[in-house]
């Protein structure tokens, strides 16, 4: 019997664990699945729960409603991979072998890494929305904040779904105004970019977005140090922003295990051939998700879209055969912008998002780059997708490669700003 180890059972994993057991001849393999969680959270509705567009129930289920009848499931906290050895030793002590190991344990918030970060105001005057918790805490804090100075603020890059923040800032833009206190607040994106977004394009568009809503822009803001007594963000060159209420994207950083074992870089993210997914140091090692070091965006698409190229990849691997099939890098990803509306993008490693139809030419429904009503409905049927699909490893109409149809060609041959 050979074995197969999936790390993590979060999206990449289970989507993984879905799409291997299909694959597989089970009479001859063993799949293991590794979390120490067993409850599944729909990390994308975190945004929604500050705001009271979502409550509690519409993020979390069991993680074991997702998973084949015949996996092996551990409930366990990872220790240590030894690569050399093929294992995985669990915090219990158990050992685990592999033939095949899946990395797929994500990225998380480090606030301990920026000092003050979790001083006396943590949870209090300064929150995530990152975490269940933390969306909870703002959620409170929200529902009796009178107004003030509210500061948007991201740690560093890279970070998991890089366009929550901007989502935020707009849909407090409206939850303020809907409450009538919007001229009591007033809100400033502060990132250490030097506009506000990875994508130009893309920034061009939502930059001007930040202005109409009279939400300040500040880039090129790299945060040193929080200042709890006088409630003060202070940059490495001591720039300084005050502070009534701070909503921050703390540092994110790989799983600790990956560090423990060797098999990361200075956050924790697994070095990975961006293209097979293969872990650029040991060849029966692979990367899924927010994991991989790859320059694609760490984003439930991604995963998705390269859970169908990991998966032909491993049993490529399987059958001794070059790794053949190539991820191209493609996200998409649906920005909502405040009073049931909302932006869509799609890109890869090569192409910048632009406008036009997704996913069919003039008829969409979606719109590329543009604030539509449909596309906030997108966004929030993708919940019903996301746990009927998605995390099944069920197909869906969009492929893993990204498709030009649709898209308005005279600027898509632009080279993308990775």
């Amino acid at each position: 019997m050979r074995n197969l180890v999936i790390l993590g059972a979060g999206t990449g994993g289970t989507m993984m664990l879905n799409r291997m057991h299909k694959l597989l001849d089970m009479d001859h393999w063993r799949i293991t699945i590794v979390d120490c969680d067993k409850t599944h959270y729909y990390q994308p509705g975190f945004l929604f729960l500050p705001f009271g567009i979502y409550k509690e129930s519409d993020v979390i289920k069991p993680k074991s409603d997702f998973f084949p009848g015949d996996a092996a499931v551990i409930y366990s906290e990872i220790w240590k991979v030894l690569p050399e050895y093929n294992k995985v030793q669990l915090e219990s002590g158990e050992i685990l072998d592999y033939d095949v190991l899946i990395i797929a344990t994500g990225s998380r918030i480090a606030p301990e890494e920026t000092e003050g970060l979790k001083g006396e105001l943590w949870q209090k005057d300064i929150f995530d929305f990152y975490t269940f918790e933390g969306a909870k805490a703002l959620a409170e804090k929200f529902s009796k904040w009178e107004g003030g100075k509210l500061i948007i603020s991201i740690t560093e890059m890279p970070i998991k779904c890089p366009v929550a923040p901007l989502e935020f800032a707009f849909l407090a833009d409206a939850f303020f105004e809907d409450k009538g206190i919007r001229e009591k607040v007033s809100i400033k994106y502060v990132t250490p970019l030097s506009e506000a977004f990875t994508k130009h394009n893309c920034s061009e568009v939502l930059g001007h977005f930040l202005e109409d809503k009279g939400i300040e822009l500040v880039p090129d803001f790299n945060t040193g140090r929080i200042d709890n007594e006088n409630k003060k963000i202070v940059s490495w060159d001591e720039r300084e922003i005050d502070f009534d209420l701070l909503v921050t994207i703390p540092t994110n950083k790989g799983a600790d295990y990956v560090g423990k074992s060797g098999l990361g870089d200075e956050l924790n993210f697994v070095p990975t051939d961006k293209f097979t997914l293969r872990s650029a140091n040991n060849e029966n090692i692979f990367v899924i998700g927010d994991a991989a070091n790859i320059p694609a965006s760490k984003a439930g698409s991604v995963a998705h879209f390269e859970s169908e190229i990991l998966a032909e990849n491993i049993m490529h691997y399987i059958n001794k055969e070059p790794l053949e099939a190539k991820y191209d890098g493609h996200a998409n990803c649906f920005i909502e912008s405040g009073h049931g509306k909302a932006f869509l993008i799609d890109f890869n490693y090569e192409l910048e998002p632009v406008t036009g139809s997704f996913p069919l030419p003039i008829v969409g429904p979606f719109s590329l780059l543009k604030e539509t009503r449909m596309n906030h409905i997108g966004k929030l049927m993708f919940r019903w997708v996301y746990w009927n699909f998605l995390i099944r490893g069920r197909e869906l109409p969009v492929g893993s490669e990204m498709s030009l149809m649709g898209k308005d060609i005279d600027t898509i041959l632009k080279p993308a700003t990775n």
